[in-house]
């Protein structure tokens, strides 16, 4: 490699910059570790906002696909519409592409839940991952797949789209094995490839805040929202569940309030969570007002949820990066979980006790273990660190092993 002096030149895929925080520690993470790696790597980043992607980490950034084009209620117009304006633009947007990845070494698709159908629909991501990676190959670019997380999806045309596009990659790992059996389970042959954990796991140290712990009453507790509508697509929403979820958070936010402790609301998604955050907010405030207790600061950027995590005790939270982030901060943790992601990363931490589905927990089971927690801290905390530490070794083998690709 040192007797090339052409500097390599590495893409990023991955839904960033449309507010989701976790989405933006993973794209930090590998960047951090592309860097570490190959310092003299150019990087440009395929993502949902380019401009905030490339000013916010220095690099050249282009957008995953063209404007959506306005709704039409008229079936003809639609067809019509389809074929003397969507066809050309897609040419076009193809054309693009494969100008843009011409002389890329690797194209990295990272992450962000991009292979469930959690809020996808098929010709939405599932359809740009299957184009970006069929352009990848034609552009002689190595594909990687790396800790992504996969399933469940539903819609036969996503199951198709995702297994095309993970057929053609050259290195496919997953963030658990729930991800990877799913996979197996739908017709993709994975004997060959890898579980390693979620890439936010290699987090540089510098950027974790520092922490503390206080215990007995007037502990902070994290309460971590998520404006959540049930676990399928996006075209089957369910209102009573949304419903349900919050009156059973404002129930124990009021338990919390009523037993003297401190309650701090976390969200994970700076756009998508700000509805469930103003409805909890006004529950409260019928009882309690602007009560000194309550600590309402909506994060901006995934440094200021680190933040948040930090001045907590205790972390109870639907958001799958709140848990995650919460556990490298060596917090004890109680997931809501809407997914099997959090299943799978609560019980590879030793903590499936401390799990419930979103849809079925009740307040009184989350009262008794965060006061649980609060007697047995010590021992949590030291299972939750040594996790901790075995996912990030465990990652700094894949970037050894992806890397020397490059």
């Amino acid at each position: 490699m040192s007797a090339d002096p052409t500097p390599r030149k590495i893409a990023f895929f991955g839904v960033f910059g449309a507010g989701n925080l976790g989405n933006e520690c993973t794209l930090y993470a590998m960047l951090y570790n592309l860097r570490r790696y190959v310092p003299d790597a150019k990087i440009v980043c395929i993502c949902t906002d380019p401009e905030g992607a490339a000013s916010s980490y220095n690099i050249s950034a282009l957008p995953i696909s063209g404007k959506p084009l306005p709704p039409i209620n008229n079936a003809a117009l639609r067809v019509l519409r389809r074929v003397f304006v969507w066809v050309p633009r897609e040419l076009y947007q193809c054309f693009r592409a494969a100008a843009r990845l011409k002389g890329t070494d690797m194209l990295i698709m990272t992450g962000t839940g991009m292979l469930g159908d959690f809020g996808i629909s098929p010709f939405g991501l599932h359809y740009e991952i299957l184009k970006w990676s069929i352009i990848a190959k034609l552009c002689r670019c190595k594909l990687l797949f790396v800790s992504v997380g996969a399933g469940p999806l539903r819609h036969p045309l996503s199951r198709f789209f995702v297994k095309a596009a993970l057929g053609l990659a050259d290195y496919r790992s997953y963030r658990d094995a729930f991800s990877k059996d799913y996979l197996q389970g739908i017709g993709l042959d994975t004997t060959n490839d890898k579980v390693f954990p979620d890439l936010a796991f290699s987090l540089p140290t510098a950027v974790l805040p520092s922490t503390h712990n206080r215990n007995g009453q007037g502990a902070v507790i994290g309460v971590g929202l998520m404006t959540y509508e049930g676990k399928r697509s996006v075209s089957e929403k369910n209102g009573a569940e949304y419903r349900d979820y919050v009156a059973k958070l404002a129930g124990f936010v009021t338990w919390l309030l009523e037993h003297k402790y401190n309650v701090r609301l976390l969200i994970g998604d700076a756009v998508w969570d700000q509805r469930v955050r103003q409805d909890l907010s006004e529950l409260l405030k019928l009882k309690y007002g602007d009560d000194e207790k309550i600590i309402d600061v909506p994060a901006r950027t995934f440094e200021e949820v680190l933040s948040q995590l930090a001045a907590t005790d205790v972390v109870v939270a639907s958001r799958f990066h709140n848990v995650l982030l919460a556990l490298m901060l060596n917090k004890p943790v109680v997931a809501i979980s809407y997914h099997e992601k959090v299943d799978a990363l609560m019980n590879a931490t030793g903590l499936s006790a401390f799990c419930h589905d979103i849809e079925h927990f009740e307040t009184h089971r989350l009262v008794e273990q965060v006061t649980f927690i609060q007697k047995n801290a010590a021992d949590i905390r030291l299972r939750i660190a040594r996790s901790a530490e075995e996912n990030r070794t465990a990652l700094d083998a894949q970037f050894d092993e992806i890397f020397r690709r490059v």
